[in-house]
This record gives structure tokens, sequence and C-alpha cells, in this order.
């Protein structure tokens, strides 16, 4: 399975592929970041974002896209450019029709470094080690994104198995 990582940010949305599946060793296929200026005006920055990750999926074709799922912060103005670039980024990967899985920062963090509390250093270590790179991914939103990509890879066989085991649940009440 291929999947694209976001993770959504005005200044820097970062960009990574990663390959993998059950069985299989991971793989980095790419990673980069969508840089916007901050004196352009909003509609101008999510179009560049828009423009970046829409190239990344028609030359990577991946299975799904994950991306990192907002999450409250003290600053209103930069939740909202996150959750404005998520919005486009699933847009994107609709428009492809390709799945969409949003993942909570502390669900990534918990899957690469087996804590929900780990720092950006210690989870652009551990990317760099599960992916067998000579260096950690730089800027951290280009590790962020492939650690998004890794834990994708390895939750969602479970989310799989959850969704049909209460889909017999359902029938079974019926």
């Amino acid at each position: 399975m291929r999947v694209l990582g976001v993770d959504p940010g005005l200044t820097r949305c970062g960009l990574g592929v990663v390959d993998g599946g059950l069985g299989r060793t991971l793989s980095c296929v790419a990673v980069d970041v969508v840089r916007t200026p901050a004196e352009l005006d909003l509609a101008a920055r999510l179009l560049r974002v828009s423009e970046g990750v829409e190239s990344w999926l028609d030359t990577h074709q991946p299975s799904v896209v994950a991306v990192e799922r907002v999450f409250s912060q003290h600053n209103v103005r930069t939740v909202m450019g996150t959750a404005q670039v998520g919005g486009v980024v699933a847009l994107a990967a609709a428009r492809r029709a390709i799945p969409v899985a949003f993942h909570t920062p502390s669900e990534v963090k918990a899957s690469v470094t087996g804590s929900g509390r780990a720092d950006k250093g210690q989870v652009g270590t551990m990317v760099a080690r599960l992916l067998g790179l000579a260096a950690k991914p730089s800027p951290a939103d280009a590790a962020d994104a492939l650690a998004l990509a890794i834990c994708h890879l390895w939750r969602a066989p479970m989310r799989s198995r959850l969704a049909e085991a209460e889909a017999k649940a359902a029938e079974l009440a019926k």
C-alpha cells in the first residue's frame, strides 16, 4: 500500500509518501514541503498548497491519504489555517476517489515512538530509523508527514478489522 502523509500547514505543508503493508518493510518514496509566503492572501496560499498536493497525488498515485487531524491550540488563527489546508487536501484526494484518513498527533507519535507525548526530535529520529534514512527528514513538517503515513500503514489493518466486527455486530442485532 502506498500512503501520502500530509502534515497540514499554511507556511509549510509537509508531504511524505511511504510504501508498506502487512509483512512488508517500510520504504520512503518521497518527502518534501510545500511552502507559502506569509505575505500572500489566504486564497493564494491555499491555491499553492492545493497545486502542490495535486501534483503529488498525480505523481505518486497513493492508495490513501493520511492527514493530521486538527487539534486544539492556543492560537485560533493557526488552527484555522491548518484546518483549511486539511480541507484542501481532502478535497484534492476526493476528486481522485482516493480515501482520506485523519489521525491525531498523539496517535501518530504513539505509533512511531511508543509515546503519544514524544517531541518533534524523537519523531524525526524514529522516522529516520524506521525508514532506514541516513538523517532525520528536515524540516520537522516533512518528518511529521512521513510519520503520518507510517501511522496509517500500521493502524489501517486494525481499523478495518474493527469496522468489520462492528458491521457484523450490527447485522446480528437486526
